[in-house]
Parts: C-alpha cells; structure tokens; sequence
C-alpha cells in the first residue's frame, strides 16, 4: 500500500491490523535503520555531518528533513543511502512472516519508487484531496504550511501512484468509509 504523506496510510494499516493482517510499516522500519550505531546512520553523517545529529547521537529527524524536504539532491542522496536498509529489513520481516499470516501489508510512501511494488500481489494508493493531506500533515507533525506542501512535492504524485494501483482507496470522508473499502479489498 502506498500514497502520498497524509493519505491516511496510517489509517488503512490500522484497519488491516485489527482485520488481522500483518502490517509493516516502512516509516518504523526507516527509523530503525538509523539508530545510533546502525550502518545508515554512519553513512548519513558521513554525508550530511554531525550536524544532524541530537546531543545523544541519535538522528535529529527533524533537522535532516528540513534540509533534505528543501533540496531533492539531498533528499535522493538520504533516500540511496536508508532504502537498501528498508528494503533489506522488510524483505526479512516478510521471511519471517509470510508463511504464518494470511496476508501481509507493507505500508510505504515509496513502494513504487523503490521497486517493493514488484513484490506485491496486488498494490493499494490511498488516496486523499491534496487540502485535506496538508491539513493532517500540518496537525500531526507541527510543520508550517510551506514546509507541509513541500514534503507533499518531494513525492511522487498521487496521479502516478495511480497508474500502478489496483485498488484506490477514497479516504476522504470517514474512518468507517476506510474500513468497508478495505474489507471489500481483503475478500
């Protein structure tokens, strides 16, 4: 499943989770693979310095996305640098849970752009106004108007997303409107 950020992807994966579907999520995935001590995060710093870094020498996420959110140089440099680590983790979670789940979910932004889409039996866009995206994305992550349409600019575009669906996803009007569509999905 993918879509652009503030699609309601979230949502989706939440509704497949409680269906009994085995969702991985490749934002928590992203996070894990740049841990302090994790080869990412090493790569990164040698990119982008010590500058992203927290006092405690984790990744300051924040910091890394304003710049790289404002450069697409910066931001394909990160995303060749974290994705064969994505890939990778993912690739072994399915391992592991392929033959004792009835279907597994990958919830990721850049499914297509990563190739994971060729991996799937079937690929899921969820899909949502381009006001309403920036609204949530502002809510959820405190971000100003600006640099919300800029994270929606970084990605790919709905309508591309669109020419390798096999399902959309309408998300928006309510949460229940979500779960029919995915249930309808999952039979």
């Amino acid at each position: 499943m993918t879509g652009g950020t503030g699609s309601g992807k979230s949502t989706v994966s939440q509704i497949a989770s409680q269906l009994g579907v085995y969702v991985i999520d490749a934002d928590i995935v992203a996070r894990e693979v740049v841990k302090k001590g994790k080869k990412a995060l090493e790569e990164i710093i040698d990119y982008f310095g010590p500058g992203i870094l927290l006092e405690n020498g984790e990744l300051d996420r924040r910091k890394l996305g304003s710049i790289v959110f404002a450069d697409r140089e910066k931001l394909r440099i990160l995303n060749e640098i974290t994705h064969k680590y994505i890939i990778e983790e993912i690739i072994r979670e399915i391992k592991i849970h392929g033959s004792t789940s009835s279907a597994i979910l990958i919830d990721a932004a850049i499914l297509i752009e990563t190739g994971l889409y060729k991996m799937c039996d079937e690929v899921w866009v969820v899909s949502a106004a381009a006001e309403l995206r920036k609204k949530r994305i502002m809510e959820r992550d405190g971000l100003s108007a600006q640099e919300a349409e800029n994270r929606i600019k970084s990605q790919m575009s709905e309508d591309e997303m669109k020419h390798y669906a096999s399902a959309i996803i309408d998300n928006n009007k309510d949460m229940e409107h979500v779960r029919l569509q995915v249930i309808k999905l999952l039979k």
